[in-house]
């Protein structure tokens, strides 16, 4: 496969960048428009992680002007998830299943010991609350959704500081107006807070993995705007032009 470079406006030797944060160092690895490719490393700056990629694209002699293509990943995810670290989390489900996530499934890893606690749920249960309605699971509605009780549930979470809400209706996989509706409410009541609905990330049955699954893109997603935004407004403010993109845990890219 041929690799065709641009020219920048001003002159500029454009360059396609991948950098990728870990425990200790930022890496940094570039092609250059004659193919060559180059590396640079820096130290990882754990408090402001965008230093450190501002710090090892110095390291490498470039600019962000110069790019053409930009790649970046991270485990600023998985470590909130980890470290317990994310957003603090509220979750509205179906009335009747406010428990899915302490309830869990039977198995456990450690099958003949008698001790095993399973680990706290990213929720707790102060925090989950319930919405009437029901959709089956041949997606037909067989109770209407009732949100009259959702302005005073927003309040409470409001009041305990709440930064992001995860959204996880029964049957919602096969049907996902009631979810779509609340998810639609909650933005209407309370545009600041982070909300995520079951039927964005996966519409898959079970309920206990859609709703674990919710919680945890609902519980990092502050943190991931927060240090996205933050990232590529310096490169931005620097110079870059193209679009930035994000590794994904499935090893593809994505858009920031």
């Amino acid at each position: 496969m041929t690799v065709h470079f641009a020219s920048t406006p001003g002159g500029l030797t454009v360059t396609r960048v991948a950098t990728d944060i870990g425990g200790t160092f930022t890496d940094l690895v570039c092609v250059s428009a004659d193919g060559k490719v180059s590396t640079a490393k820096s130290h990882t700056t754990p408090h402001q992680f965008e230093q450190g990629v501002m710090d090892v694209i110095a390291a490498a002699g470039l600019s962000p002007a110069e790019f053409i293509s930009f790649v970046h990943g991270t485990t600023i995810v998985i470590n909130a998830i980890t470290e317990r670290k994310g957003a603090k989390t509220a979750l509205i489900t179906s009335e009747g299943f406010r428990d899915v996530l302490e309830i869990g499934r039977g198995n456990r890893p450690d099958y003949f010991n008698l001790e095993y606690q399973k680990p706290k749920p990213f929720v707790p249960r102060y925090l989950r609350r319930e919405v009437p309605g029901r959709i089956n699971y041949k997606g037909v509605e067989t109770r209407p959704l009732d949100l009259s009780g959702l302005p005073a549930i927003l309040e409470d979470f409001k009041a305990e500081g709440v930064e992001a809400i995860g959204v996880c209706l029964i049957n919602s996989y096969a049907n996902a107006a009631h979810e779509k509706a609340v998810v639609q409410r909650v933005k209407e009541l309370w545009p600041e807070v982070a909300v995520v609905g079951s039927y964005q990330i996966t519409r898959e049955w079970r309920e206990y993995e859609r709703t674990s699954t919710t919680v945890l893109s609902a519980y990092v997603q502050p943190i991931a705007h927060r240090y996205l935004d933050d990232l590529t407004g310096r490169l931005e403010a620097d110079g870059m032009r193209c679009t930035p993109y994000i590794m994904q845990s499935n090893c593809g890219i994505d858009t920031v």
